[in-house]
């Protein structure tokens, strides 16, 4: 049996065939080919506003892992903090959710994968606060060069991490974000850009939880979801 994968996903405007800007929950087909490459069957779970704890626990126990998807920016207020101008519009159904998914993974010990917004998602779920426009502070878009179009960049991984263990010391990223982690309660820093950026936190003592900025789906490294997968299976081996 293939460990079934729970993925995030979005609830936006979409237009297919005849059809224009039908209300429909999506998510770039990326993120599924790399979970089924890895060896994962992947259920789609879509935003709910107001998600209770009790309906989040119960869909963690169906599944055999979960991965937060990217997306748009946390709305600030879940961290107390008022909006930055070019914050984009709020995703209240997706914060709910994600938020309450996040929580009841960690409580079930869940492999569990956030990307970009989603570990942008797991540092809030904590208690934690992001940065919410970096070109503030680093003075240059690398991290999100265009609208539309990712950038790229080295990351440096930590001595001892999980992330270390799966990916090697360095290694080149594709990117599109211009938020970051600022706190991040419960999570060791484990990666970071070339420009000091925090680009990968991970939970020590938990079966397998790692979140990472960058959009491991757009390149062609697929270990990050093998590792995943395998944590995820039969036998719980992590990488």
């Amino acid at each position: 049996m293939r460990p079934l994968v729970g993925l995030t996903c979005y609830a936006e405007p979409a237009s297919w065939g005849v059809w224009r800007d039908v209300p429909a929950v999506l998510v770039p087909q990326a993120y599924v080919d790399a979970l089924r490459a890895a060896g994962a069957r992947v259920l789609l779970v879509p935003p709910e506003r107001d998600l209770a704890d009790g309906a989040a626990r119960e869909l963690v126990d169906v599944l055999d892992a979960l991965v937060v998807a990217g997306g748009a920016d946390v709305d600030p207020a879940r961290y107390g903090e008022p909006p930055h101008a070019v914050l984009q519009p709020p995703r209240p159904d997706r914060d709910d959710a994600e938020v309450a998914l996040v929580r009841a993974a960690v409580e079930a010990d869940l492999p569990l994968l956030g990307i970009c917004r989603g570990m942008q998602v797991m540092a809030v779920a904590a208690g934690g606060a992001l940065e919410q426009h970096l070109p503030d502070r680093l003075g240059h878009d690398d991290h999100s060069p265009a609208p539309g179009r990712y950038g790229e960049h080295g990351v440096r991984t930590a001595d001892g991490s999980r992330l270390r263990t799966v990916l090697g010391e360095r290694l080149t990223v594709p990117t599109y974000h211009h938020q970051g982690v600022a706190s991040h309660p419960g999570y060791e820093p484990t990666a970071w850009a070339d420009d000091g950026v925090l680009e990968g936190i991970e939970a020590a003592g938990a079966r397998w939880r790692i979140g990472v900025q960058w959009h491991p789906e757009v390149g062609s490294d697929p270990r990050l979801f093998r590792a995943l997968v395998t944590a995820a299976g039969p036998d719980g081996e992590i990488g």
